[in-house]
Formats: C-alpha cells, structure tokens, sequence
C-alpha cells in the first residue's frame, strides 16, 4: 500500500487503518526493536521471526538466484542434471514461502496484538490512547443513564482467544459489547485487563462525567490542561476526583419500575434484583474510609492521654479464643450476635 505522497506505507500503518481496528494504537518501531519489551512472546507465536520481519517491514534474506545462474554457464563442467536440482530446490523454496505467506500473516496480527498489550500500557502508548479518548475515537457508554460518557476498550482476559474486546465505562464501572459488529472480532487480549484501570490511575485528573459529543470540539485537549491545572482545587478522596467517582450510580441513577405511579417491591416477581449494585452513597465521604480509620484512632489516642491511660488494645484472635466457654470452642456459644453470623 501506498499513501497519497508516493511514500510507502508501513504495516502498522495499514493495520491500524483498516475496518474495525480503530480502538489500536500506532506501536513505535523502537519500542518493537526493544528485545526487552517482546519478552515471553516468542513460545506465543508460530513463525514467530517472519512475523516480527513482517511488521518491521524487514525485507525476508533470499540467495541471488542470478549469481547462481552466472555461475552455473559460466562453469562448463557442472553438468545440467545438477542446474536442474539445483532450479528444482529454488521453486521449491519460492513455493514454500508463498504457503507460508497466510500464516505469517496471522502471526504478524497476533503478534502486533500481543505487543500492543504492552505498548498500551507504557508512558508513550497511554499517552497515545488518551488523545484517542478525548476524541471519542472509542465511543459512549450506550446505559441510558451514563448520559453518552465515553468509554475505553479493555480485554476481559490476557491470553489471546478467550475473548473479545469490550467497552469499559467509568461512570457505571461496568463493561459491554461495542456495539458495531466491525469491533467484536477483535481479540480482547490485545488490550488486556490493565490497561483500564491504569488508565484512569494516570489520568485522575479527566472529567469523566464529560459526554462524548463535548470531547469532539478544537478544545478538547485544552479543557483537558485547564481541568488539570485546576485539579488542586477540587474535592478529592484517596487522589480521585470526587465528581469521577462513578457518576452514572447512586440515587437518580438506578432505574426504578412503578405501576401506575407506585413502586415496585424488590421482593415482586417483576421487581428489581441486585439493585445494591448500581447503589451510591449520598455522601462520598463515607467512601474515604482511610481517612474516617484514622480520624477515629486520632481521637481515641487523645481521649486516652487526657484521662491518663492509653486506650486498650484490640482483642486478637488468641485473646478471643481464651474469652470462649468450655463448651469445645464452638463459635455458637460466644453470644447472640455471632450465633446469627455463624447461622
């Protein structure tokens, strides 16, 4: 293939532009000459030096056939039977490779995916993929109440053909099947389940409740600086952004089924089921719970100082077990609360 300037076009080029590979990054050739970064990918791939030629768009060594003739009429004493075995060996060897050329193929494929993987997930390929994101290059959310927040591709598996490739959604926290049928032959190992949750770790700073749509204006990636430069501003807790902390869950939320304006019973046969999944609290402070632990320890050390005694130590596992009646240590015997625990 060729571009429109004459210039020829690479392989990574051409497969990342064909139909339903658009979730895919450009690898770097340095990053795929890096024998470090291929490491493990070798036992993977059958052909596995060919495919690596392939997509390097290294050109495979073959024998000058034409200095092989040269030196055959040259040299009057090598007879014809041996030119023939000789010329019979070369169409064998061209007829080989051109067998073989499907399956180098595929094996390119496989391996390109499988770097990607990795690529995805370093500084230069995470970096790649969030400008794909801000773009909407991976589309939206399609539950009606994420209200068109964009997605990112992930694999619910790292070994090649388990699966296919899915949507994740970080209002919802819950993942789906593209919706165009182009994108669900696409193997979900080829973005692993890393690269998601790593994704948003490096970018804690994106709006994630920003609909797809908004992100496709001339200043998508310069609200992207704004909102980081603001990030100190804004109400976090463990380092998140509070507004990114699942908006599309909680109160609002979470479909409700009425008839004739009343509620339906979870316990109904037409009730919802497993609605605590979609639940959300009203105040996300309760979700900071390192902070609650520590602030309540605070205060329990400072009550201790003031009365002249430090605060008790929990009871350990050993301590408990002493506590027990003789009765075997069964864990029914210790009182009502833990009898209904252990029922």
């Amino acid at each position: 293939m060729s571009s429109s300037s004459g210039t020829p076009e690479s392989w990574i080029s051409s497969f990342c532009s064909l139909l339903g590979h658009e979730y895919f990054a450009e690898i770097s050739e340095d990053f795929i000459e890096d024998d470090f970064n291929l490491t493990g990918l070798q036992t993977q791939v059958a052909m596995y030096k060919e495919a690596l030629e392939m997509i390097l768009d290294v050109e495979p060594e073959e024998e000058d056939d034409d200095e092989e003739e040269e030196e055959d009429e040259g040299d009057e004493s090598i007879e014809g039977e041996g030119r023939t075995i000789r010329r019979a060996a070369i169409e064998r060897r061209h007829n080989r490779m051109d067998s073989n050329l499907s399956i180098i193929e595929s094996s390119a494929e496989m391996l390109y995916g499988l770097i990607h993987q990795r690529f995805i997930c370093s500084r230069a390929g995470i970096q790649q993929m969030s400008e794909k994101y801000e773009l909407g290059h991976f589309g939206v959310c399609p539950r009606t109440f994420c209200d068109g927040v964009r997605t990112l591709p992930v694999g619910l598996s790292d070994v090649p053909g388990e699966d296919t490739v899915k949507l994740f959604c970080p209002s919802c926290l819950d993942v789906y099947v593209p919706p165009n049928s182009r994108f669900q032959t696409v193997d979900g190992a080829f973005f692993g389940r890393t690269f998601g949750a790593l994704f948003l770790l490096t970018f804690p700073d994106y709006d994630i409740s920003k609909k797809g749509p908004d992100s496709l204006g001339a200043h998508g990636s310069r609200n992207a600086i704004t909102s980081a430069s603001d990030a100190d501003d804004k109400e976090k807790i463990n380092g998140f952004n509070v507004n990114n902390l699942a908006p599309g869950l909680g109160r609002g939320k979470v479909y409700e089924p009425k008839i004739y304006g009343f509620k339906v019973s979870e316990r109904a046969r037409s009730g919802p089921r497993m609605k605590w999944l979609r639940d959300r609290p009203v105040d996300l402070i309760e979700l900071d719970e390192a902070t609650i632990f520590g602030a309540v320890e605070e205060s329990e050390d400072d009550a201790g100082n003031l009365n002249g005694a430090r605060t008790q130590p929990r009871q350990t596992l050993g301590a408990s077990k002493k506590g027990r009646k003789p009765n075997g240590g069964s864990p029914m015997s210790i009182d009502a609360n833990e009898q209904q625990f252990a029922g």
